[in-house]
């Protein structure tokens, strides 16, 4: 027992020396990080805006410019921003406080920093030198509210005081029971001695079985540190490569396999009975079709061409891409009835418009979801299938296959299920109205990890769990219980390949615009615009053709001089919504053309047809805007791919606010596509709006698109995978160390 306290005591003290000398270097360096933090907030804000604000300064448009900084200052953390020139203080927002004036800020021809002590609370407050066309000099002042870095330093401290206070108490009762166990090693050895002296016999030692335990414990989390090194040394720079790299070492000897409803190669037969390939337009195969190239593995996916079946093998397996195979694509065949019920219907008339919150009423059949099920299986059931181990890696795609998760869970207890939904999930309130709620939830719940794009997604999703489900969800960790089993709720914002494929090749601007302008017969001197998607009705493009109209009406001098080309390719033809919609955009060109057009000018061009995504590239590079007008959409990859396009850094990105991709694509003009005339307006500016600034704003979205592609969507996914499956390794390891125990 002396021994035991023995051991206890050091751990304790040595731990409690610790805490005392971790704690208020810990507690500074925060509050030094997150006021460091706050300034390079200020010096982005300032560089941002600054070009326009010295534009309406210049202007003394007093309406823009408060417009301007309430929308700066709608960020939670900055408290006030004003304007502060030889006439004193201007332009505050209205959470400026009373007391401030511009002598309190530090102001100089540099960007100056200085903290203000105002109501018990420290303000930092950033002045930047702002000279106006008139030479009129000034200072840009940004307020921002240092409460928070107080209140997180205060919980480091807290944090770090429990996590070491944890950590002793823990390494004391290690220290017991080390002590416990080497004596109780210690007395089975004197017992042994002495029965080997009473017999006469040696006796043999016993098996250490904690011994090989402990070392292959510490191996994993060697493991788990060097997996946590590859996230940060590869984050800056995804590509093909790097993420090969990372999976050679994280996922070595494991199996992924990919399912999906959408095949990523599409075998059709011509008019003339010969079989061409066919890559369809889709985010979904478009993000994860270069991720599985990279990794390998099987793809599953419902085979839907007229000559698939006569491509594969005699598994129902053929190898993609053709031209360099890399993967297995392994296809499922589904009649027309399980596909009217399952895809039409209870997938696209049930869970896309419920999803999608753009005021088409979701249909819910019976009979649709007892297909969906049905469907479900058949998909399970192939994985089981295609699986070569008991603990493959499975990336399930999109909302065809709420239910698969949970089908898989049940076949293959120790697989590794991500799921990502690709569409938006909406609050619970409107969840609620499915009929089949609590078994979507149950379904996604056997995910081990499950994705989203976006943290509101997330939180929607945990909102709808803790409402229609008995669980247990750690908010701080985003995390669910249910069942006894643990899923990960996660962001993943989806992107695309950098480079991308289709700019491989691709002419000059100035030639992409020549070639475009002869095919469509359009002048050399005409502005384009460009919208490319299919014909849905969350794309909102109804919406972006009005907006036009009103262009055209409100801005009589761009007739002849601007020219709108929407791209829409058919889809989901046999619901009655998709057809309404083609036929509703179809004829409002036709009325936008005989109202502002003339014999020699058509102010849409509305091309209804597959293109090839070089040929979408062409059109990228030969736009002078692109419109992304989306109702509702989880992410549009079209706005990245603009953006990929122009390597000249030029032309104007117009983009919803409901698109996910408004998260990350800031730098766009950001419209609310419901608003025709703001809409309109923005198409205005972007016509008008100068070189310098056009490469101001795509050069910060190349940069973004660049750094988040596709390949550190699907490695932070995959990665996240592995740790994932450490960590549980590490669980089996300990509960098979506490049995050696027991029986020791």
């Amino acid at each position: 027992m002396r021994i035991i306290l023995r051991f206890g005591g050091i751990a304790l003290l040595v731990a409690a020396i610790v805490i005392l000398a971790v704690l208020p270097f810990a507690t500074s360096f925060v509050e030094q990080w997150s006021r460091r933090d706050v300034e390079l907030r200020s010096r982005l804000l300032f560089n941002s805006a600054r070009d326009q604000v010295a534009s309406l300064l210049q202007k003394n448009d007093a309406t823009d410019l408060n417009a301007l900084f309430d929308r700066i200052t709608s960020d939670e953390r900055v408290l006030a921003i004003g304007y502060c020139d030889v006439s004193g203080l201007r332009f505050p927002t209205k959470n400026m406080p009373a007391s401030f004036s511009c002598e309190q800020a530090a102001r100089s021809n540099t960007e100056t920093f200085s903290t203000l002590l105002e109501e018990n609370r420290n303000i930092l407050v950033s002045a930047f030198p702002l000279r106006i066309g008139n030479g009129q000099m000034g200072h840009l002042v940004i307020l921002h509210d240092l409460s928070y870095a107080d209140r997180r330093g205060w919980e480091a401290r807290n944090y770090l005081f429990l996590a070491l206070t944890g950590v002793a108490f823990g390494a004391a009762a290690l220290a017991s029971i080390i002590a416990t166990l080497v004596m109780r090693r210690w007395l089975a050895s004197i017992r042994q001695a002495i029965e080997s002296a009473r017999t006469g016999t040696a006796g043999a030692p016993a098996d250490d079985e904690l011994i090989p335990i402990g070392q292959e414990i510490r191996d994993v989390l060697q493991e788990l540190e060097s997996s946590r090194r590859t996230i940060d040394a590869a984050h800056t720079d995804w590509n093909p490569e790097t993420l090969r790299a990372a999976l050679s070492n994280e996922l070595s000897g494991s199996e992924v396999i990919v399912v999906s409803n959408r095949e990523p190669y599409i075998h059709n037969k011509t008019e003339d009975g010969s079989i061409v390939l066919q890559i369809p337009a889709s985010g979904l195969v478009a993000a994860l079709e270069p991720v599985t190239r990279a990794c390998g593995g099987t793809w599953i996916a419902h085979g839907s061409g007229t000559a698939d079946r006569e491509t594969v093998d005699v598994n129902n397996r053929v190898a993609v891409p053709p031209s360099h195979p890399s993967y297995t694509l392994r296809r499922v065949w589904l009649t027309e009835e399980e596909q009217d019920g399952y895809y039409y219907g209870a997938a696209n008339e049930g869970l896309w418009p419920l999803c999608h919150i753009a005021f088409v009423r979701p249909v819910f059949r019976e009979s649709d979801w007892r297909m969906y099920r049905a469907v479900n299986e058949k998909f399970a059931d192939a994985v089981v299938a295609e699986a070569k181990r008991e603990d493959p890696i499975v990336l399930v795609q999109d909302y065809h296959f709420a239910l698969l998760p949970r089908m898989i869970r049940d076949r293959l207890p120790r697989a590794t299920i991500v799921t990502f939904w690709h569409i938006p999930w909406p609050n619970a309130e409107t969840f609620g109205i499915c009929p089949w709620r609590e078994e979507i939830i149950d379904g996604l719940l056997g995910s081990s990890i499950l994705g989203f794009h976006t943290q509101a997604h997330c939180n929607h999703f945990l909102d709808a769990v803790d409402t229609y489900v008995e669980s247990r969800i750690d908010r701080e960790n985003d995390s669910v219980t249910f069942g006894g089993e643990e899923t990960l709720i996660r962001p993943y914002p989806i992107s695309i390949e950098w480079p991308p494929t289709a700019l491989e090749g691709q002419k000059p601007v100035s030639e992409c615009r020549r070639v475009v302008r002869e095919r469509l017969g359009l002048p050399e001197d005409i502005r384009i615009g460009v919208g490319i998607e299919r014909f849905d009705y969350t794309k909102g493009i109804v919406d972006r053709l009005q907006a036009i109209d009103t262009l055209l009406t409100e801005n009589p001098e761009w007739k002849g001089r601007f020219t709108f080309i929407q791209v829409a390719a058919p889809t989901r033809s046999k619901l009655a919504n998709y057809r309404l919609l083609q036929d509703e955009a179809e004829a409002l060109a036709r009325e936008i053309n005989e109202r502002h057009g003339s014999e020699s000018y058509e102010p849409i061009k509305l091309l209804v047809r597959h293109h090839q995504p070089d040929q979408v590239f062409e059109l990228f590079r030969a736009a002078d805007l692109c419109i992304v007008s989306s109702l509702h959409d989880g992410m549009n990859l079209v706005a990245k791919e603009f953006v990929a396009a122009r390597d000249d850094e030029e032309g104007v990105l117009i983009l919803s606010a409901f698109a996910g991709a408004s998260r990350e694509l800031s730098e766009a003009l950001i419209v609310n596509p419901y608003n025709g005339h703001a809409m309109a307006q923005a198409i205005d500016r972007a016509l008008r709006m100068s070189q310098n600034e056009q490469r101001e704003r795509m050069r910060l979205m190349r940069d973004q698109v660049r750094e988040r592609n596709v390949y550190r969507w699907a490695g932070q996914m995959l990665l996240a995978a592995s740790r994932l499956r450490k960590k549980q390794r590490i669980r089996r390891l300990i509960k098979a160390g506490r049995r050696a125990a027991a029986n020791a």
